[in-house]
Parts: structure tokens; C-alpha cells; sequence
């Protein structure tokens, strides 16, 4: 009788010093979109958190938090507690940029990494019906009216914003930037003739060119895209740049590890799954998977890069 009072004792123990999360996730997980609906973000992320749901047998929520270009979203998720169940879109530049640029709520290393779910190389784009044809043509552009040349970013620090600060850089010219509270807004600015060019990656890009007056011009990647190999680098019109967005994802730093390698390998199992990445070609995603080492790594690289532009040239 005493051993069986002592057993069943022991197993009440066992209950209570469980930990509270050995059933995650047992409720719904929200993914936090830090811009607008509509972007080429928003996109891949309900693309992702549909495949998501299906591996971890939980509903997934995307929740848009925009403005201040991604860091109120960001830093709701990097103060949001710690059990798992508010993720992240991280994009760069974003991520990097914001905390040189200002004093924020968060940096990198707010959060843990999880992965990559896409890499979309930077685009500018302007009217079909233009006189602008060609990356030569912008750039003849801007150094005939100097400072006139307008277009439009998903805000200060945003890949558009730092692609086009890169080209600048590159042909020694100056636009003017018209900040937007993500790149679907920058699409109908185009559209309306408020802005003479629009920024957005090249997911993005194809997207918003579908039936009606686009031109993407050129996309600034090391080598021309193999889905578009009509559209020339910027290195072959003699500005060698290379920009976008490496989209991943993060929760809060403290979330603890068993539940961080739940979520990576449910991740890794998306990045792999047909229904997925057909989804994804179609939405045309740009799909590319890293795992959290890789992806810090290439983070690390990018950091180091981005400093050495703000201490250069630094934007406002």
C-alpha cells in the first residue's frame, strides 16, 4: 500500500514539473506580416502558413502589423511573450537597417531563427506606356533633371529603399524617395502617375505587372533569373548592384529550444512539401531554404554590408 501511494505520488509530481508547453501547439499560432496585405510578403506568408497549419494540426493566423517599414511589427513579435505562438516574417534589409537607423524596439538577435522561405532579388519598375525603356534610359533620367526622378519604397530602409540607394551609389545620381506602408501601395502610386518609378522585388514585380501598364526593368541579382531570362541584370547595363529580400522566419528569443526545433523541423517539412512549393511557383515565390545556421550566417554577411553603406552614405 505505502509503495502504491508513493508511486501514484510520484506521478502527480511528474504531472505538475511538466513542462506547461509539451503539448505545443494545442491553439492557434500567429504569424505577425510586419506590411500591408497584398505585398509579395503577405503573399508568401499565407502561402506558408497554410502549409504550416497542415504540419502542425493548428489553425495559423497572418496578422498585417505595418508601418515605421516593418519595425512595428517587428518589435510587437520581439516583446511578445515567449511560448511559441506569435512568429514572424523577417525580411531584409528590414531588420538589419532599422536598428542602425534609429533606436528599436528590437535587433537580429531579438529573435530566433527558424528559416528562410524565399530570397527575391530587388526590381525597378516604371509605366509600360513611359519614355523610360531600359535601365540606361532611368539612369539618363535622373542625371538630365537631378533630384526630380521620384519613386517609391515600402518605406526608409526597406529593400526598395536600399536597392535604389545602391544604383545611386552605382551611376552617381540622386532620386527622391516616396515611403509607402508596403510595396501594394507603391504598385497603385505607379499606376496613378504619383511616382515615375516603382520598387518592389521581383515576386512582387511579376505580380503587379499582370494586365496592366508595367515594365520591370532589370532585376539586381549576380546573374540573370532562370523563370525570366528576359529581364538583363544591372550589372549588364554597367551598375553592378545587387539587392531585395531574404524572407525568413523568427519567433522571441527566449521561446524555449524544444519548441524553437518543433517549429524548424515543421518548417523544414513545408519547404520541402509539393502542395507547397507549387503554390508557391505559381504565386511566383521565389522560394529558397535555408536552415537557421545557414540563415544566420547569411544574415551575419549581409549586416557587415549594409553597415559599411550607412557609414558611407548614410540614409534618413
Amino acid at each position: 500500500m505505502k509503495f502504491r501511494i508513493l508511486a501514484a505520488f510520484a506521478v502527480v509530481l511528474a504531472i505538475q514539473v511538466a513542462p506547461a508547453h509539451a503539448d505545443y501547439p494545442d491553439k492557434p499560432i500567429e504569424i505577425v506580416v510586419p506590411f500591408s496585405a497584398g505585398g509579395g510578403t503577405d503573399i508568401m506568408a499565407r502561402i506558408f502558413g497554410s502549409s504550416l497549419a497542415e504540419k502542425l494540426g493548428v489553425p495559423v493566423v497572418i496578422k498585417n502589423t505595418t508601418g515605421a517599414g516593418g519595425e512595428i511589427g517587428m518589435t510587437e513579435v520581439a516583446t511578445a511573450p515567449a511560448d511559441g505562438y506569435k512568429l514572424l516574417i523577417i525580411n531584409t534589409p528590414n531588420v538589419l537597417t532599422i536598428p542602425l537607423e534609429r533606436s528599436a524596439g528590437f535587433s537580429v538577435d531579438s529573435f530566433a531563427l527558424l528559416g528562410t522561405i524565399a530570397d527575391d532579388p530587388a526590381t525597378l519598375s516604371v509605366l509600360g506606356s513611359g519614355p523610360i525603356k531600359s535601365i540606361e534610359d532611368l539612369v539618363a533620367a535622373a542625371k538630365e533633371a537631378p533630384g526630380t526622378l521620384t519613386y517609391g519604397s515600402a518605406g526608409v530602409g526597406s529593400a526598395g529603399h536600399i536597392a535604389m540607394l545602391l544604383l545611386e551609389q552605382a551611376a552617381g545620381i540622386k532620386a527622391v524617395n516616396i515611403p509607402y506602408d508596403g510595396t501594394a501601395a507603391v504598385r497603385t502610386a505607379l499606376l496613378n502617375g504619383d511616382i515615375k518609378v516603382a520598387t518592389a522585388n521581383l515576386g512582387e514585380a511579376l505580380t503587379f505587372a499582370e494586365g496592366v501598364d508595367w515594365r520591370i526593368l532589370g532585376v539586381m541579382a549576380s546573374e540573370r533569373v532562370a523563370s525570366q531570362p528576359d529581364l538583363p541584370t544591372f550589372a549588364e547595363a554597367g551598375f553592378p548592384v545587387v539587392g531585395g529580400s531574404l524572407r525568413g522566419l523568427g519567433v522571441p528569443k527566449e521561446v524555449p529550444a524544444e519548441i524553437v526545433e518543433k517549429l524548424r523541423k515543421a518548417m523544414a517539412e513545408v519547404m520541402t512539401d509539393k502542395a507547397f512549393l507549387d503554390a508557391s511557383a505559381a504565386a511566383k515565390v521565389p522560394v529558397r531554404y535555408l536552415d537557421a545556421e545557414a540563415y544566420a550566417a547569411e544574415l551575419e554577411t549581409a549586416a557587415t554590408a549594409l553597415r559599411a553603406l550607412w557609414d558611407s552614405s548614410p540614409w534618413k
